[in-house]
């Protein structure tokens, strides 16, 4: 699975699952830029990656369109183009209905749905020279729910029903849009929610023993997959959802 030639785009990159993408993606032979709202983050995190093969840092916010048109137009004048969109970049709030505020909700649905749609909207044009693929980071908490998580779930669940419409609209278009749903990943979001819990290590003894392959998931886990999807061994996969949770989400709760 080889994307030497392909120029890449990943959200939230800087670090967690988006940094093992973008690594992975190097690795690949793709040329590929970091967009995440931590711009010396993604600087460093750029520099630790500039070995691998050509890597452009890109400082914004997934959720205001100015930043998302200038980071497409940025990579597009960098690497000549663009083949391939990965929405990773995603927050977290917990909390009820009750207990959140509209303007929680607001920001976490502007960050992991509208961020989404407005790169989408940014990049199909220019991909569309060309073909190719996009590939949304959703979570199996689009069809599994747990408590004080209505935002990102909601969240998470839209990007699929959004998923799924693209890769109609766009498939005479060249390009392919399909979805991963990562479980319990090893990476930021993981240790923000371990902060929010009374007892951490009660706390990961249970998420271990929700998955029969005994351990949680690393970002290669996502990266691996998402190479699949965005690489030509998957050229007639669109519309779909890979699920990356080591069996977590088949066997009952």
């Amino acid at each position: 699975m080889r994307l030497d030639g392909s120029a890449v785009l990943i959200t939230g990159a800087a670090s967690g699952i988006g940094r093992g993408i973008a690594q992975r993606f190097l690795e690949a032979g793709a040329a590929v830029a970091i967009f995440d709202i931590d711009g010396e983050r993604a600087r460093e995190t750029a520099l630790e990656l500039s070995a691998l093969g050509r890597v452009l840092a890109i400082e914004g916010d997934v959720a205001d369109e100015s930043h998302v048109e200038s980071a497409v137009r940025q990579t597009a004048a960098e690497f000549g183009g663009l083949d391939i969109l990965i929405n990773n970049a995603a927050i977290e709030t917990v909390g009820t209905v009750e207990a959140m505020s509209a303007v929680e909700w607001d920001r976490l649905l502007a960050v992991n749905l509208k961020g989404c749609f407005l790169f989408a909207r940014h990049s199909i044009p220019v991909m569309r020279r060309r073909g190719g693929a996009i590939v949304n980071i959703s979570s199996v908490h689009a069809f599994i729910s747990y408590p004080a998580t209505p935002a990102y779930d909601a969240s998470k669940a839209a990007m699929l029903a959004l998923t799924r419409t693209m890769a109609l609209d766009h498939g005479r278009d060249g390009i392919r849009v399909n979805a991963i749903c990562p479980g319990y990943i090893d990476a930021p979001l993981l240790e923000k929610w371990l902060e929010t819990v009374p007892d951490r290590t009660q706390a990961m003894a249970g998420v271990l023993r929700l998955h029969p392959l005994g351990r949680i998931g690393t970002p290669r886990d996502v990266a691996e997959a998402a190479l699949f999807l965005a690489s030509p061994a998957a050229s007639f996969i669109s519309g779909a959802t890979l699920v990356v949770d080591g069996a977590m989400s088949v066997i009952g709760h």
